[in-house]
C-alpha cells in the first residue's frame, strides 16, 4: 500500500531533520483496516518534505509543480515567535485545503507544575488552547513529552488513532489534565451535583420554565393542573435549596447540570 505522506512545518532545523529521519525510518506500523482475508494491513510513513513557516508550506502547496499533497501536515505550535502561531497556520490550511489533516505538536504542557497552586491556570490555559486549536481546523494536539525527550510514537498513535477515524487524539500522560481542563472550561466540573436528582417531568418544568414559559402553559404543556405546577416549583426549589424565584430555579438548574442549555427552546412570541 501507499505510504502516508506528511509534511512537517517547525521553525527549529534540528527538530525538522529530527522529525523527518525518525519518521523516514519506521517500518509500516499504521493499522489501516483489514483487507478480504481478515488481516490487519499496515502503512508506512514518509516525510515529503519540511518547511520553515508558514509561507514556505504554502507556496510549496500552491505551486503547480507540486505533484504530491501530503495526507498530514505536523505543525508546531510556537514558531515564528507567536506562541500559538501553529494553530492560525492550521486555520489557513484547512481553509484552502479541508482534505489535509492537520496534527499540532507542542510541549508546552508536558513539564510538571512546580506546585499544585497553578493547576488552576494550567487547565484553563490548557482548554483554551486545545479547543482553539480544535476549532481552526486541527484533528488532532500532540504531546511533544518535551520531559522525557521527543518521541515520533506519539505522532504515529496520533496518525493511526485518526486512519481508524477518530476526530481527536490526545497523548496519554496529558490526557487527564486536558479532561478536566475541558470540564472547567466548560463550567461543569466543580458544579455538577451528583447528590441532587429529578425526575424526567421536574426536568421538562424546568425546560419550559427556561424557554419563557408561564405556570399555566407548563400545566398545559405538561397536561397538569396549575396547581400541581406551582408545587412542583416550590418542591424544586427545596430540592435546590433556593428561594421559590423562576430565574434561581433555572440558574441553579443549569449550575448543577440538571438541564442543558443546548436543550432548551425558546418561544417565539
Amino acid at each position: 500500500m501507499e505510504p502516508i505522506k506528511i509534511i512537517i512545518v517547525d521553525d527549529e532545523p534540528i527538530i525538522r531533520k529530527a522529525l523527518k529521519t525518525e519518521l523516514n525510518s519506521q517500518p509500516a506500523n499504521i493499522a489501516c483496516g483489514m483487507n478480504d482475508d481478515g488481516e490487519i494491513e499496515y502503512r508506512s510513513v514518509t516525510v515529503l518534505d519540511t518547511y520553515a513557516n508558514g509561507a514556505q508550506l504554502m507556496a510549496a502547496l500552491d505551486s503547480p509543480a507540486t505533484h504530491e499533497m501530503p495526507d498530514y501536515v505536523l505543525v508546531d505550535m510556537e514558531f515564528q515567535g507567536e506562541p500559538t502561531g501553529g494553530i492560525f497556520l492550521a486555520d489557513r490550511i484547512h481553509r484552502k485545503y479541508p482534505n489535509i489533516k492537520i496534527a499540532i505538536l507542542s510541549g508546552r504542557f508536558d513539564n510538571p507544575l512546580p506546585s499544585e497552586g497553578n493547576r488552576h491556570e494550567r487547565m484553563l490555559e490548557i482548554a483554551r488552547v486545545v479547543f482553539e486549536s480544535l476549532q481552526h481546523g486541527a484533528q488532532a494536539f500532540v504531546s511533544k513529552n518535551a520531559a522525557g525527550g521527543f518521541s515520533v510514537e506519539n505522532v504515529l498513535r496520533a496518525i493511526e488513532s485518526l486512519e481508524r477515524g477518530e476526530k481527536y487524539y490526545f497523548n496519554y500522560p496529558v490526557m487527564l489534565t486536558i479532561k478536566e481542563a475541558a470540564e472547567l472550561y466548560l463550567n461543569n466540573a466543580s458544579l455538577h451535583r451528583s447528590d441532587i436528582t429529578i425526575s424526567d417531568t421536574e426536568r421538562q418544568l424546568l425546560l419550559l420554565e427556561a424557554a419563557g414559559c408561564t405556570a399555566s402553559e407548563i400545566a398545559a404543556t405538561l397536561n397538569e393542573t396549575d396547581k400541581n405546577i406551582q408545587e412542583r416549583q416550590k418542591d424544586l426549589s427545596r430540592k435546590l435549596d433556593i428561594v421559590n424565584k423562576s430565574g434561581a430555579r433555572i440558574a441553579k438548574a443549569l449550575q448543577y447540570g440538571l438541564i442543558d442549555a443546548r436543550d432548551i427552546k425558546f418561544l417565539k412570541r
